[in-house]
């Protein structure tokens, strides 16, 4: 499943992409475009935004919408996997949170010059984007975000 964010839950695109579900977010795009991308990529869009749950596109069923309820990005997250029944579909970093693209497994010798000393010694496992070419590892700030989800998973 694929899905495009307003911009009234873009940091939700974030968490959708930690998850690895394909989100696109893209700023400063009005109504009409934002529904015509979601209709020629064929993505679920998620809203706030009232007055595009009026649109007849949405409901007569051919643009499928999510208004998003809660002000919390993980609650937003936590009803989006659980209006679409996708517990099961979560497969954390496997996207770039940054540009959308599938991470790459890389060897450790590999990107050796592109991070930080103390990460090289006490890191065996990383993942990079081949778009934007940042590099992700199982540190800390990651642990914690699979914490989160595991938590946002588990509840539903």
């Amino acid at each position: 499943m694929k899905f495009i964010v307003d911009s009234n839950v873009g940091r939700l695109a974030r968490w959708l992409r930690i998850a690895g579900f394909d989100t696109l977010f893209v700023k400063d795009i009005d109504d009409n475009r934002l529904v015509r991308l979601a209709l020629d990529e064929d993505r679920v869009l998620l809203t706030r935004d009232r007055q595009i749950m009026k649109r007849r596109l949405v409901s007569g069923g051919r643009l499928k919408t999510v208004l998003i309820e809660p002000d919390d990005v993980r609650e937003q997250l936590r009803q989006v996997l659980m209006t679409l029944n996708l517990a099961g579909e979560v497969k954390p970093f496997s996207l770039c949170i940054e540009c959308n693209e599938p991470l790459e497994f890389k060897k450790k010798e590999e990107i050796e010059e592109l991070v930080p000393p103390h990460v090289f010694q006490t890191q065996t496992q990383y993942m990079q984007c081949a778009r934007c070419r940042r590099i992700y590892w199982r540190g800390t700030h990651w642990e914690r975000m699979c914490g989160e989800l595991e938590r946002i998973v588990g509840t539903l």
